[in-house]
């Protein structure tokens, strides 16, 4: 065991959740502010305050034996330093960096204050990777101070030097040696005191070691292996934690019985399939089976149903509220935009008007008196489809006899608002759309309470997108593309990242552009401008002129991403394409091509990053949404994936969902054994994990 491992757990007055860390020795309420810019509030934030990398300083580096492009941590004294401005006036401070066996250039650029911080005789350690030519260089290596200059304490050398060191996201104010010293103290006094959260048993069964030991661990390993072992224990525990929560969720809700009860086929479902001038391929009829199947279960239906764009969610969806209604309920359907509530509206009011079922629509932007009947009809049960944005979950909405409850495009929405609209009804069937694929690792967390089904087909005649990726010398080459589609009276898109370009001049933006193209490119065509900033009532005009052709190029930003269906639209071209992720292109692309003709996908980029062009390529050659959505999972990650709604809950101190999938799966497998045989986590072993779960959201953002 390690120097600071304690076993025994100490008496204390204050949980290391609630005990602030300004009262550790060192501390004090100067750092203590700077510390909660790194979200370090308590003993246990600090604890749990992992590294984001290790060096290995038990072999530094001499720098004679370095090598060009190599990652390197060597150890030096400043004997020289100078500042320059290069031309632009970008400022360079550049540093040489001696040991006995040779001296290595250092250069750091727009870092002007480092000139008044590297004096000739500080000693350093120095991170980074070497420039791969015949000069030893080092470009922005990371540094700290190895002695005890600028009043840093010395006789800590263990801690930074000989072994393998924990380098950690700090801020200003506060070093790395410091922060490693305040550790160690933490360690010491109270790493015994954490509790223990993960049965004994299942602890043994997958030979996880002890979370004390593995805090210790994770911050000063003895050795690789050691780091290994403290990092798949608390990896788990963060995963485990999360899948046990939503296993708990799933479990309440499924021991509710729903008063409800469904006529799968009657007179509506008949006249609803005969009328749909197409047959519904295969995969919808599996995944129909499968819905209709949870309807008539006793418990809720929980389902998660994910499709690509275009493979025909909303008619598998349509048909459920067919059911819903023939069986004298009311159906609900959420769309995170007023353009795509009213596009739901107005294909569920083309499907349903026929056969004498009301379909309206509930928008923020209805006037009073049309509000208040509204609310009438909905409250009496006469209308059979409500269709909303945000406005469905407010207090003066209220159904009859709501009994199935559709979202759309739920990773729009927060988490609490998945279950507002739900809270509408007594014990509803819930079923969440998303065209937007999503990575099994993200489905697991984000919607591990629910059951997952996928359409994997689409319609029979859609004609695969072409998609060239293009740049700035080939802008006429694109317009020309444009221009031979509008003149066969087709429609077309060009999307923008910004709607006005004051602020970032480097990119082209949808206000000054729709300006450019109907005067300069395309004078003979109709130019309209499309933007989230609009006034409601102007962004449905603009909507309504493109869907009737009097459009002919909508000039927008992200906000077609989803939700509009213009069959007659051929040809997209997305500028910058690097500033959106592949999930929203793919979105994007999946604007046109929903009709009869061929359609074309253009991107103008002037990026020459080998990353970025290698992923927009990766978006040109292939047309599967799952596949796009994995490899944007391994460049963005989840934050930027799934954006500020959702990210709250998968915000981990440890675990990579890229990184970890395998031990996600094994924790989900092992919360829904624990919550099948123990579902109020009764069992004396489990009393600190559902004391854990009962607490403060704390150390597991989940």
């Amino acid at each position: 065991m390690g120097p600071h491992y304690n076993e025994h757990v100490r008496t204390r007055q204050v949980p290391l959740d609630q005990l602030s860390v300004r009262y550790v020795k060192g501390v004090g309420p100067a750092r203590a502010e700077r510390l909660k810019r790194l979200g370090i509030h308590t003993v246990e934030d600090a604890l749990l305050a992992v590294p984001r990398r290790y060096e290995d300083r038990s072999h530094l580096a001499p720098i004679h034996t370095l090598r060009p492009g190599q990652l390197a941590t060597v150890r030096g004294q400043v004997v020289s330093t100078s500042f320059r401005r290069a031309q632009g006036g970008r400022p360079i401070v550049e540093a040489a960096v001696s040991d006995s066996t040779g001296i290595i250039s250092c250069r750091w650029f727009n870092q002007p204050y480092l000139a008044q911080q590297l004096h000739v005789g500080d000693e350093l350690i120095l991170y980074g990777q070497l420039e791969p030519s015949h000069r030893l260089q080092l470009v922005h290596p990371e540094i700290e101070r190895v002695d005890g200059q600028r009043g840093e304490e010395t006789g800590d050398a263990s801690l930074h030097m000989g072994r393998i060191v924990p380098v950690y996201s700090l801020t200003e104010g506060i070093t790395q040696r410091w922060f490693r010293r305040m550790i160690q103290t933490l360690l010491t006094q109270y790493a015994g005191q954490l509790d223990e959260v993960l049965p004994e048993s299942l602890r043994k069964r997958h030979q996880l070691q002890p979370l004390a030991w593995s805090i210790q661990y994770i911050h000063f390993p003895e050795s690789w292996e050691t780091l290994q072992q403290a990092q798949w224990r608390l990896v788990f525990e963060e995963l485990f934690l999360m899948q046990v929560r939503l296993a708990l969720r799933r479990a309440r809700l499924l021991a509710r019985k729903k008063p409800q009860r469904y006529q799968p086929e009657g007179a509506l479902t008949t006249q609803f399939l005969r009328r749909l001038p197409f047959a519904l391929t295969h995969s919808q009829q599996q995944v129909l089976k499968e819905l209709v199947s949870d309807l008539c279960k006793p418990s809720p239906m929980l389902r998660l149903l994910q499709g690509d764009v275009g493979c025909g969610k909303t008619v598998v969806a349509a048909l459920l509220m067919a059911i819903a209604v023939q069986s004298g309920y009311q159906a609900a359907l959420m769309a995170p935009t007023e353009l795509l509530a009213e596009q739901h509206h107005g294909v569920l009011s083309a499907y349903f008007e026929p056969l004498r079922v009301k379909v309206r629509l509930m928008s923020q932007q209805i006037g009073a008196s049309q509000r208040k009947s509204l609310l009438e009809e909905i409250g009496k049960g006469t209308v059979g489809i409500v269709v909303g944005t945000h406005a469905l979950i407010e207090s003066s909405v209220s159904f009859k006899n709501l009994a199935l409850v559709v979202i759309d495009e739920q990773h729009k929405f927060g988490v609490v608002q998945r279950s507002a609209l739900a809270r509408k009804a007594t014990t509803p069937d819930v079923l969440v759309m998303t065209a937007t694929p999503i990575p099994r690792t993200l489905a697991l967390s984000l919607y591990g309470d629910l059951t997952c089904s996928t359409i994997t087909e689409l319609p029979p005649g859609r004609l695969p997108i072409r998609t060239l990726l293009l740049d700035e010398s080939q802008r006429a080459e694109a317009y020309r593309i444009i221009r031979d589609e509008l003149r066969q009276d087709r429609q077309g898109y060009v999307v923008y990242p910004l709607i006005d370009a004051h602020n970032r001049r480097e990119l082209k933006a949808a206000t000054q552009m729709a300006r450019h193209l109907q005067t300069d490119v395309f004078p003979n065509s109709r130019v309209a401008l499309l933007h989230g900033q609009m006034r409601p009532a102007t962004q449905q005009s603009v909507m309504r002129g493109f869907a009737d052709g009097q459009i002919h190029l909508l000039v927008s930003t992200v906000i077609v991403e989803v939700g509009l269906d213009i069959p007659n639209a051929t040809v997209m071209l997305i500028e910058h394409p690097e500033q959106f992720g592949l999930a929203q292109l793919h979105q994007m692309r999946g604007r046109i091509g929903r009709g009869a003709q061929p359609a074309t996908c253009l991107l103008i980029t002037q990026a020459t990053d080998d990353t970025v062009r290698k992923r927009l390529s990766a978006f040109v050659e292939t047309a599967d949404g799952f596949r796009l959505a994995e490899h944007d999972l391994s460049l963005r990650g989840p934050g930027e994936l799934l954006g500020k709604h959702q990210h709250g809950w998968l915000r981990f101190r440890v675990a990579d969902l890229l990184r970890d999938q395998a031990m996600l799966e094994l924790a989900r497998e092992e919360a829904i054994n624990l919550v099948a045989s123990d579902p109020a986590l009764a069992r004396p072993e489990v009393a600190a994990l559902k004391a854990r779960l009962g607490a403060s959201r704390g150390r597991v953002r989940g």
